[in-house]
């Protein structure tokens, strides 16, 4: 199973490389990783996800909560949040058939950012299986360069509507 955990670090140098070590040194392997300032400009937010069962998850967190420029480790996995992904998909294209790649971005919500004579750069946000069903849709145009951001994603609520409902 696919986990996602929220961690709030220390906005300095090397914590990122820190983080990965920790994970290659246990031999697990990160799926995706997202990494950005927080509101705070002293703080970044990683969303990680990483594949395994829940005993090495916990034992990811607590490794993970004991280095120093960690603030807060979050299993968001199966509490109610927000997720998204990102994603830059290269895709050959001609007079022929560009109306049909059209149409079917319009069904994902899709994008043409850039567009040559035999080739179009498209956009889509959401979760990994609509992504996931873009690009396989997107498959038999011919697909030359796929780039995707990985997932980021937010608890929902805050804790001040935490607090109103107390």
């Amino acid at each position: 199973m696919k986990y996602t955990l929220s961690v709030l670090v220390e906005n300095r140098p090397g914590v990122l490389t820190r983080i990965a070590g920790l994970f290659a040194r246990r031999g697990y392997n990160i799926d995706s990783l997202s990494v950005g300032r927080t509101e705070d400009d002293r703080f970044s937010r990683m969303t990680i996800v990483v594949d395994g069962d829940s005993d090495i998850v916990e034992q990811v967190a607590k490794q993970l909560n004991k280095l120093i420029d960690v603030i807060k480790v979050t299993d968001i996995t199966s509490v109610p949040h927000v997720e998204r992904e990102l994603v830059f998909i290269q895709v050959s294209s001609d007079s022929g058939n560009r109306g049909e790649i059209m149409d079917l971005l319009n069904i994902f919500r899709g994008r043409v950012i850039d567009m040559s004579k035999n080739n179009m750069i498209v956009e889509s946000t959401g979760d990994s299986a609509k992504i996931d069903a873009m690009i396989s849709s997107l498959r038999p145009y011919g697909i030359k360069e796929v780039m995707r951001t990985g997932k980021i994603g937010l608890l929902r609520g805050t804790k001040e509507d935490d607090r109103r409902k107390g």
